[in-house]
C-alpha cells in the first residue's frame, strides 16, 4: 500500500545536544572526508575464489558497465544503411571507404581493408575473420601521418623497421591483418578525421546529461557495436572469428567492447590496460563506470576468451607485475592460463608500434587460426595519402540529416522513455532495481558486514535509554555517527530516524522532541543518524570535477548515494539488535528522497516507509554538483521511477509532486496531517 500526504516536522532551536557522539567540534575519522578517487589512483584487481563467484562478479560488472554507458537496456538498433565505396587497390588486398549511420542523424567512418586471395579463408562457403580496428588520441585518428623526422627517431630507437609503418603505423596495423586474411575495419572515434560534426570532448558534460547518462564514452561504445554489427553484415565474414585491437583510448574501446559484447573472440587492448591512470579523456569516462572496478577488471570480463595486451614506458609499464598475475588466476579458474598474455616494452613511450604490432599479429594469428607462417613479420606497404582514405567526395556528400549533440540527445530521450514506457511493469521494476543497484553501488549488506564501535557508557536521560555508536562497513574506513534511543519496555519495533540536520534533530531546546516521545511511548526505539554531510560530520560534500562529473562520479559514488549507502548500513544494524522484530523508515524534510531510494534498495527488510518528498524530483537539478545529483536517475523515470520499486509495500509519501508510483498510474496529492497521524500510522 502506498499513500501519498504531506507532513511538517518542528525545527530545532538552540540549546544541549545529548545525541552528539563525539567531542564537541571533533568529526568522524572517516575516510569518505578525503579528497575523492580520481583516473590517477591505484586500481588492484582481487581474483574471486572460485569460477562461479567470477560469474556472479561478472555479471555485476556488465550491468555497472552497461548501466554507467546509457546502455541498459540496450537502445534499438536502427538501419546502418551502409555505404560503400572508392575502391583502392594494394597487392594483397583492397581498401574502402564506408559510412553508415550507427543512430538517425549519427554516422560512423572508416576503412574497409579486404584480403585478396585465399589468405584466411576458413569453413564451408570460405568465410574469413572479422576484426575492428578502434583508434585513440593520435593527431588526425584515421589520418594519422608522422613527420620524417619523427618516422626516423622511431626506426632509430627500434620501434619500426620501415619508413612506411613509421609514418602510417595505423595503416601499417590494418594492411598487415588483411594481408594475413582478416576483413578489416578502422573506424573514427568522435570529432576526429571524417566524424567532425559532434567534436571530440563536447556536448556531453552538463546535468542533464549526466541524469541521463548520456555521455561521449557511451557513444563511442555504441558506434563500436555498431561497427561490429557492419562488419558483421558482410557476407564473407566468419562470426566465429573476430577480433578487436587498438591502442591507447583505442584500448579502452577495445575492452570496454568486450565487456559489453559476447561477439568477438580475440581482442589485444594496447597501451591502457593497467592499475594505473585509467584514461584521461572524456570519451574514456562515464558515471558509474569504475566504482569498485578498474581497468585490469574491465579488461577481465572477456575471460576466457583470448586475451593479450602490450604495456610501454607509460601507466602500462607494470602490467606484467601489476595486473597480469590477477588476470593468470582469474583464467586460471577456467584452465585457461594460456589465453591471457602481457609484455611491456618498456624502452618505448607510449605507442603501438611495429614491435607490439607484431605481438598482436602472432596472437591474432593462433586465436583467429590464419595459418600463417611464425613469427609473424610486419611487411612493407604502400600507404595511402590521409586526404585519399576521406569517405566523403562530391559524389558521396555528408549526409543531410546529420545531427549535432544536442539533436542527438534528443533522439536518446526520446526513444530511450519511450523504450522504458513500452515495458510491462515487471519489466520496468527489473530494469530500474539494476540501475539503481549501480547508481548508489550498494545493496542491502549483510549483519557481518555491519561493524558497530561503541562510545561512551549507557546513559539515560528523560526516562531514555541513549546509547552512542560509529556505524561502518567492514573494510571501508567509514565512521557513521548514530545513537539509539529505547525505554524498558521496548517491543521489538526500530524507528531508522534520517533528518538533513542528522540525530540533533531529535532535540529541541535539550529536549526530547514530542515526535520522538510519541515514538517511543508506542514502545518503539529510534535509531538515528548523521548520515555523510550531515550532523558531525558538518557540511562535508564530494567535490565534483567542474570539467566533467563523470571523472568524479565514475570513480566514486554520488553525495546522494553515500547517504543511501549510510542508511542502508543503519537498516542492518537496527535489525542485528537482539530483540528487533521489525524495522521502520521516516525520513523527514529533505532527507525524504534519500530513504526513499534506500527503502528502494532494503526491499523487505523495512516494514513501513513515512518519507517527506519535499517537493523533489531529479529535473530540479540543474548542477552536478548539486547535492542531489544521481547520474541515471531521470533516465530511470525519475522519483516515479523509484517509487515503482516500492510496490508492494507500505509506504507513506507526503509533500510530493504529482509525479504519480509505477508508470501508467497517477496519484493526486492530499492535504497535510499531524505528525501525531503520521507517527501513529508508522507504529499502527
Amino acid at each position: 500500500m502506498i499513500s501519498l500526504l504531506v507532513l511538517s516536522v518542528a525545527s530545532l532551536g538552540p540549546g544541549d545536544d545529548p545525541t552528539r557522539v563525539l567531542a564537541a567540534g571533533q568529526k568522524p575519522a572517516d575516510r569518505r572526508l578525503a579528497p575523492p578517487k580520481t583516473l590517477n589512483d591505484y586500481f588492484p584487481f582481487a581474483v574471486p575464489a572460485s569460477r562461479e563467484a567470477w560469474e556472479q562478479r561478472r555479471r555485476q560488472v556488465r550491468e555497472q558497465v552497461l548501466v554507467a554507458l546509457g546502455l541498459w537496456p540496450m537502445p534499438e538498433k536502427t538501419p546502418l544503411a551502409p555505404v560503400i565505396h572508392g575502391r583502392i587497390d594494394r597487392d594483397e588486398y583492397t581498401i574502402e571507404k564506408v559510412f553508415f549511420a550507427s543512430l538517425p542523424g549519427h554516422y560512423v567512418c572508416g576503412n574497409l581493408y579486404r584480403p585478396k586471395g585465399s589468405a584466411g579463408l576458413s569453413g564451408p562457403g570460405g568465410k574469413r575473420p572479422g576484426v575492428l580496428c578502434p583508434h585513440g588520441h593520435w593527431s588526425n585518428g584515421r589520418f594519422y601521418e608522422a613527420s620524417e623526422k619523427a618516422a626516423q627517431d622511431q626506426i632509430k630507437q627500434g620501434a619500426e623497421k620501415t619508413i612506411e609503418g613509421a609514418r602510417y603505423p595505423l595503416q601499417a596495423r590494418c594492411a598487415q591483418l588483411a594481408r594475413m586474411g582478416c576483413v578489416v575495419f578502422h573506424y573514427d572515434m568522435v570529432g576526429y578525421a571524417d566524424s567532425r560534426w559532434i567534436p571530440h570532448r563536447v556536448g556531453f558534460t552538463d546535468a542533464e546529461a549526466e541524469l541521463r547518462l548520456q555521455s561521449f564514452m557511451g557513444l563511442q561504445t555504441w558506434n563500436s557495436i555498431r561497427a561490429l554489427d557492419f562488419l558483421l553484415s558482410l557476407p564473407e565474414v566468419d562470426p566465429q572469428r573476430i577480433g578487436v585491437t587498438g591502442a591507447s583510448g583505442g584500448g579502452t574501446q577495445t575492452f570496454i567492447l568486450t565487456a559489453v559484447d559476447d561477439r568477438p573472440t580475440v581482442a589485444f587492448p594496447a597501451v591502457m590496460v593497467s592499475t594505473a591512470m585509467q584514461g584521461g579523456c572524456v570519451c574514456e569516462n562515464a558515471s558509474h563506470l569504475r566504482v569498485g572496478t578498474g581497468n585490469v577488471e574491465l579488461a577481465g570480463l572477456f575471460a576466457p576468451k583470448p586475451l593479450a595486451m602490450s604495456g610501454a614506458d607509460d601507466w602500462t609499464k607494470e602490467i606484467e607485475t601489476k595486473g597480469f598475475p590477477e588476470l593468470r588466476r582469474l583464467y586460471a579458474l577456467y584452465g585457461a592460463e594460456d589465453k591471457v598474455l602481457a609484455r611491456a616494452f618498456t624502452q618505448f613511450k607510449h605507442n603501438y608500434n611495429q614491435v607490439a604490432r607484431e605481438m598482436m599479429y602472432n596472437w591474432f594469428n593462433n586465436h583467429l587460426k590464419l595459418g600463417w607462417p611464425t613469427p609473424v613479420v610486419e611487411k612493407p606497404f604502400v600507404p595511402v595519402p590521409p586526404k585519399e582514405l576521406s569517405v566523403f567526395d562530391e559524389q558521396h556528400p555528408v549526409p543531410k540529416d546529420v545531427v549535432d549533440a544536442a539533436g542527438l540527445r534528443r533522439y536518446w530521450t526520446t526513444t530511450s522513455d519511450r523504450q522504458l514506457a513500452a515495458l510491462k511493469p515487471e519489466e520496468f521494476r527489473a530494469v530500474v532495481a539494476t540501475a539503481l543497484r549501480v547508481m548508489v553501488h550498494d545493496r542491502l549488506p549483510q549483519k557481518e558486514d555491519v561493524e558497530a564501535e561503541a562510545v561512551g557508557d549507557r546513559q539515560e536521560r528523560e526516562g531514555v535509554v541513549v546509547r552512542k555508536f560509529l556505524l561502518s562497513r567492514r573494510g571501508e574506513g567509514e565512521k557513521i555517527p548514530a545513537i539509539l534511543l529505547t525505554r524498558q519496555d521496548f517491543d521489538g519495533t526500530v524507528v531508522v530516524w534520517v533528518h538533513p540536520a542528522g540525530k540533533s534533530s531529535l532535540v529541541q531546546d535539550g529536549r526530547w522532541l514530542p515526535e520522538v516521545r510519541a515514538i517511543l511511548d508506542r514502545k518503539a526505539a529510534i535509531l538515528a543518524v548523521d548520515v555523510f554531510g550531515t550532523g558531525e560530520y558538518g557540511s562535508a560534500t564530494i567535490p565534483v570535477d567542474a570539467k566533467y562529473a563523470g571523472f568524479t562520479f565514475g570513480y566514486n559514488r554520488s553525495l546522494l548515494a553515500q547517504r543511501v549507502h549510510d542508511i542502508l548500513t543503519a537498516i542492518t544494524f537496527a535489525r542485528s539488535q537482539e530483540k528487533t522484530r521489525s524495522v521502520h523508515l521516516l525520513g523527514l524534510d529533505k532527507a525524504g528522497p534519500w530513504v526513499v531510494l534506500a527503502r528502494a534498495s532494503a526491499g523487505d527488510a523495512v516494514r513501513r516507509t513515512a518519507a517527506d518528498l519535499n517537493q523533489f524530483d531529479f529535473g530540479n537539478v540543474t548542477s552536478t554538483s548539486d547535492e542531489m545529483m544521481l547520474p541515471g536517475a531521470l533516465k530511470y523515470g525519475g522519483m516515479a521511477g523509484i517509487v515503482s520499486l516500492l510496490s508492494p509495500g507500505d509506504i507513506l509519501l507526503h509533500n510530493h509532486r504529482d509525479f504519480g508510483g509505477p508508470p501508467g498510474e497517477r496519484r493526486p496529492g492530499s492535504p497535510p496531517i499531524e505528525p501525531a497521524k503520521a507517527i501513529a500510522w508508522l507504529l499502527r
